[in-house]
This record gives structure tokens, C-alpha cells and sequence, in this order.
């Protein structure tokens, strides 16, 4: 039988595990924190549970003016403007961590189930290939006892960790990195958040929508960088007016408590302080001492293993998944490097990853969803496309909803009309997305999109409406 030695429980290893089985394989996958890795049990899963929460606090917020509820309570009337529904975080963060455990031990049944075996322990590959073309891994339990496992192929999936700052190193208690904000039982009042990508976003957003007053950090120009333009100036645009306070172009240099309070140190010199800190300043793969180079995987400059495709790395027999390869930091993305590893190494039809064809969310609110080719892409010449955005304010459901930002964005091919990719800010844009991502995915064209029924009213019917103006003669392939 053939055997099959998985290092790291998250979603590429747990995946990758679940389909070994299935093939018919002996797998072991050697996890230290819990299946599920840090996916489930400190990012992904615990964030978002956390930002359900903040999203009923928007909604309800927003519906006092633009939807006509109101709540009977004692509020004097001088006091009338105050907020009466508050969050009682020490309950939301328990429900967090219930949620995540629960998660991690239905990934374990099913994984167990399966056939696969689940060791407890920190793994790391032993010398080189054998000249039968197997590899050995030792694995390191917790009280130190090792157990030395012999593998026909190896899965590297050992995901990433909190990159920190050598001036602002987190505490757990006023500075904080994103698997420690779990721990908070109490709402933080002033909280600063250092960073401007998706995670920095996401926990800004959250904090906001929750009751505190947030200072989002960034170096850079504009919230999200990385994102479609038109959705972070949306973003950015609602963050504002909701209180929060943006400062672009302001690089963080340090973070120290004084007292029961952070302060952070901008590089012109400024200081601003709050009760806590939030640093999200990216992640380090997982990659150090694992004896990677000396088996003859190939690293990168940041640490990251390199791997073709198929999931492949430079060492034949290796293969990695996830975080730790640098490739997409995302959940599904890691699943499918994991699947796609075991299809190939056990001879099973395999698609190549194909990075045009992932569809990704930032759960902020409204949250922003893209696939396929982006607006960046465009400007910068990598693909002709036509490009049509429709505001949500002419969708009539949008209006019925009170949503007041956002919008759907198509890019398709000029001639052909094949849509190349697509942006929807939105609330719930993570399933709105889905019909883009199946055009993408399978090269529809727009008028197969604009052809398609949508229930009258709703959102998705702005997708189609992009469709209808994308649609021209030329793009249809007519004279």
C-alpha cells in the first residue's frame, strides 16, 4: 500500500488526507494544534464568526434610519441619540472558540473515518530520498518522545504565523496579533490597528461596527492595496463615515504599553494612542526547521516553498500545500493544492491550479469579492477587456434593503464577449460571486450571462444587467 505522510491538519492537509484515503492510500497526517490548522481554530473560522456578529450590529444600526425600526427601551430622551444595543464581547469570543473546536473535531471524525491516522506531534523530514524513493519524517510529541515514519510521498502543509514587528511585539493583552483578539473579555475602547491589507480591514471593520473607536494604520495610500481600486475607495469611503479613523501613508515603527494604554509611533515621528493595539502586518510561512533544504526542497527569499502547478516542490516525492507555499493565502486554495498533490502522486486525473479561475472574499462590510482578472490587470496591459461597473443604488432590492454602496464590476473579452473576471462589492458579495466565478471558470460569454433568468428583485440581477451592457454587437461576434 502506499504510503502517504501529511505535515499540517489544515485545509490542505485535511483535504489532501481525505482524498489519499479514498484512493486507497495509508495516510498519517502529523498535526500539533488540532485538524483544522490555523484556518479553523485562529483565523479564517474564528474571525468570521466574530464579523457575524458585527454584521448584525451594522444592519441593525442602519435600519433605525433607512428601514424605520425602532427599539422601545428607557433611554432618557436627552439621550436619545446613544446607542442602545451593545455587545457583550467576553460571550462572543467564547461562542468564537466553542465554534472552532467544534469545527476541528467534525474535520478529525471525518478524516478518521476515512482511514486515515492522526498523530499528535511536530514533524520534520529525515536526510534525503532512500534509494527505494521513500522518505522518512520524525515526528516530536509534545513530551519529547519521537516516532520515525516512513512515507512514499510527503505532503508539506505547515501554514504561516503572525509576522511581528521587533518594536511592537505582542503581549496578549494590549498588543495583540490576530489569534490573540479571542482572548479579549471585554470590548477594546480605543483599539489601533496596524495594517491596511485584508486582515488589518476586516478586524477594523468588525471593531468598528462592535463599539469601539478605531484608528486604522496605513503605510500605504489607500485601505486594501491590493484589491480593485473602485472597491477599496467604497471601502474606505464607508469606513470614514462611520467614525473610523484612516490615516494613509503613516508606517507604524513601534508599540508600547504605558500603562493600562498602546502607544504607537508613526516613522514622521507622530504618536497616537489607544487601550489596545491590533498588529497585522502579514504572516511567516512555516517552513524553519523543518530539514526542507537539506531534503532538497527549494525555498524562497521570504521562506516560502516553491512548488509547480501540481503541487510539486524541487524534491521528487515532496509536495506542499497552503500558507506555507506562498501561492494564494486562502482556505480553498489550499484545499485544492492539497487535493491536486494527492490526485497526482497517486495517478488519479489531475487539473493543473489555475489561479485565473479562484474566487476570493474580504469579509469586511459591505464585503468585496473578486475573480479572474482584475481592474489592475487591465491598467496594466496584461489583458484587453472591456470593463462595465453598475452602481447597487439602481438595483431596486438594494433599495428595499437600504444598501447605498456597492457594485458589481464584469470584465469580458472584447469580440468574443468570454467574461474574464469580475469584482462585486456588496453585502454578502462571497455568494454573489458564485455566477461570476462559474463564467470565468467555464469561459461563458455575456450574453449567455444577460440570457440567464434572475429573480426580479434581487442582487444578482445587477449581473446580469452588467451582462446586457457588456453585450454589444461587437462583443456578440457580429458584423
Amino acid at each position: 500500500m502506499t504510503r502517504i505522510v501529511i505535515i499540517g491538519g489544515g485545509p490542505g492537509g485535511y483535504e489532501a488526507a481525505l482524498v489519499g484515503a479514498q484512493l486507497g492510500a495509508e495516510v498519517t497526517v502529523v498535526d500539533c494544534d488540532g485538524l483544522g490548522g490555523a484556518s479553523v481554530l485562529t483565523d479564517c473560522v474564528p474571525s468570521k464568526t466574530l464579523i457575524a456578529t458585527a454584521e448584525v450590529m451594522t444592519t441593525f444600526d442602519s435600519s433605525y434610519e433607512e428601514l424605520g425600526i425602532i427599539v422601545a427601551d428607557d433611554t432618557p430622551h436627552v439621550e436619545q441619540a446613544a446607542r442602545v444595543v451593545g455587545v457583550d464581547l467576553g460571550k462572543v469570543n467564547r461562542r468564537v472558540k466553542r465554534l472552532a473546536l467544534a469545527q476541528s473535531h467534525d474535520i478529525t471524525a471525518s478524516v478518521t473515518r476515512a482511514g486515515a491516522r492522526v498523530l499528535r506531534g511536530r514533524g520534520r523530514l529525515s536526510g534525503r530520498q532512500a534509494v527505494d524513493g521513500s522518505r522518512q519524517v520524525i515526528v516530536t510529541a509534545a513530551d519529547g518522545t519521537e516516532e520515525t515514519l516512513t512515507a512514499d510521498a510527503v505532503l508539506i502543509a505547515t501554514g504561516g504565523h503572525p509576522r511581528e514587528v521587533p518594536d511592537a511585539k505582542p503581549d496578549g493583552e494590549r498588543i495583540l496579533n490576530w489569534t490573540q483578539v479571542y482572548d479579549l473579555k471585554e470590548l477594546p475602547e480605543e483599539l489601533i490597528v496596524v495594517g491596511s491589507g485584508v486582515t488589518g480591514a476586516e478586524f477594523a471593520g468588525a471593531y468598528q461596527a462592535l463599539g469601539s473607536r478605531v484608528t486604522l494604520v496605513s503605510s500605504r495610500d489607500r485601505v486594501l492595496p491590493g484589491e480593485d481600486p473602485d472597491a477599496a475607495a467604497v471601502l474606505e469611503d464607508v469606513f470614514r463615515r462611520r467614525g473610523m479613523n484612516v490615516m494613509a501613508r503613516s508606517r507604524a515603527e513601534s508599540a508600547k504599553r504605558v500603562g493600562d494604554r498602546v502607544e504607537v509611533t508613526l516613522a514622521d515621528g507622530r504618536v497616537i494612542s489607544g487601550t489596545h493595539c491590533l498588529m497585522a502586518v502579514g504572516a511567516i510561512p512555516n517552513s524553519a526547521g523543518m530539514g526542507l533544504e537539506e531534503a532538497g526542497v527549494k525555498l524562497k527569499d521570504s521562506g516560502h516553498i516553491w512548488t509547480d502547478r501540481v503541487s510539486r516542490t524541487s524534491a521528487p516525492g515532496i509536495y506542499a500545500a497552503g500558507d506555507v507555499t506562498g501561492v494564494f493565502a486562502l482556505a480553498s486554495v489550499a484545499a485544492m493544492q492539497g487535493r491536486i498533490a494527492m490526485y497526482h502522486f497517486l495517478g488519479d486525473a489531475v487539473t493543473p491550479l489555475n489561479l485565473k479561475t479562484v474566487s476570493s472574499n474580504v469579509f469586511t462590510d459591505p464585503e468585496i469579492a473578486t475573480v479572474g482578472y482584475t481592474q489592475a490587470d487591465v491598467d496594466a496591459g496584461k489583458i484587453d477587456a472591456k470593463v462595465v461597473k453598475l452602481p447597487l443604488l439602481r438595483n431596486p432590492r438594494a433599495k428595499m434593503q437600504g444598501i447605498r454602496d456597492g457594485f458589481v464590476k464584469l470584465f469580458a473579452r472584447p469580440g468574443t464577449g468570454i467574461v474574464v473576471g469580475g469584482c462585486v462589492v456588496a453585502p454578502r458579495a462571497s455568494e454573489l460571486i458564485h455566477p461570476i466565478s462559474i463564467a470565468v471558470d467555464n469561459n461563458l460569454t455575456v450574453e449567455q450571462i444577460a440570457n440567464a433568468f434572475t429573480v426580479y428583485p434581487s442582487l444578482s440581477g445587477s449581473i446580469a444587467e452588467v451582462a446586457r451592457q457588456l453585450h454589444t454587437r461587437k462583443s456578440a461576434g457580429e458584423a
